[in-house]
């Protein structure tokens, strides 16, 4: 099965699934109000290896995961899983797909149990009826590669929500900005991506060097900062506009959405922190934020 076939059987049956009979939970579902706004990330995931080596970027995520209020749940917006339409996971127990080839076995062995949460993910899906319900995905690396270093022992209830191939970059802002109010109570956003992704320009023979980045990936993560950090929407939406340097950036879309997922959780009062703001092998950074209020 192609990519293109899996898009769009998969949107055949979230088109199909529906829960019946399920009372709606009151006000956005049952989970407390802790008084305060739990921060938001952007992490840039970089290699799936991120999930079983020890290194820099890794060390950080563990960080996190030691420093940061404990969340409630977990929802997760990966580069890796597009659909027709948006869709949530509503299992109660998320399979840990290993969406990658020609890796070491290691790789392949590693799960991440995480429970789900049907009941808010049902309540997500009252609120905005336009987010399917789906059983049939589960958590891909760009989710578990990232929380298995912040949360090892894979005891907070995860859902993914994937990102819809018809909605243009601002369409995908303006989206999240409905879920700006899971933050309240205790759910922690994150986007999984890198701001410039483009595998076709790998530098190989650089992938031991601690940092090394191409002019043209430099320059661009140098203005997509300044954009993130001055708030202008409108260079961050109409990035195909910005010049060559972002054009090689971001050859396809898909790992750079996740970033206006996390910037349209934003608060007025969150101050933006970056992380693991380095560029490897020429053409990917691993530049990654953290929203705190």
């Amino acid at each position: 099965m192609n990519r293109k076939e899996f898009i769009s059987q998969t949107a055949i049956v979230a088109a199909l699934w529906k829960f019946q009979n399920i009372e709606t939970m009151q006000s956005l579902f049952n989970l407390p109000d802790n008084g305060q706004i739990m921060p938001a990330l952007f992490v840039g995931h970089g290699s799936p290896m991120n999930a079983i080596e020890s290194n820099e970027f890794t060390q950080k995520w563990k960080q996190l995961g030691k420093t940061l209020p404990k969340p409630n749940l977990i929802l997760c917006v990966s580069a890796h899983w597009e659909t027709y339409g948006t869709q949530i996971t509503a299992m109660d127990k998320p399979k840990t797909i290993h969406d990658f080839g020609g890796f070491p076995q290691a790789l392949f062995d590693v799960e991440y149990p995480a429970p789900g949460s049907p009941d808010v993910a049902q309540s997500i899906h009252t609120e905005n009826s336009s987010i399917a319900l789906d059983q049939r995905w589960g958590l891909d690396h760009g989710c578990w590669s990232i929380l298995r270093c912040m949360y090892p022992e894979a005891n907070i209830p995860v859902l993914q929500l994937s990102i819809d191939v018809n909605k243009s970059p601002r369409e995908h802002f303006e989206f999240a900005k409905a879920l700006m109010s899971l933050r309240k109570k205790g759910i922690l956003i994150l986007g999984s991506g890198n701001m410039v992704h483009n595998l076709g320009r790998v530098a190989w023979d650089k992938m031991n060097e601690p940092e090394y980045g191409y002019d043209w990936a430099l320059q661009a993560r140098s203005e997509m900062k300044a954009a993130i950090t001055g708030h202008n929407l409108d260079i961050l939406a109409n990035y195909q506009k910005q010049g060559a340097a972002w054009n090689l950036s971001i050859p396809t879309p898909e790992h750079y959405l996740p970033l206006l997922y996390t910037l349209g959780v934003k608060n007025e009062s969150d101050k933006i922190n970056w992380f693991n703001d380095k560029a490897i092998m020429g053409s990917l950074t691993m530049t990654s934020f953290v929203l705190e209020s």
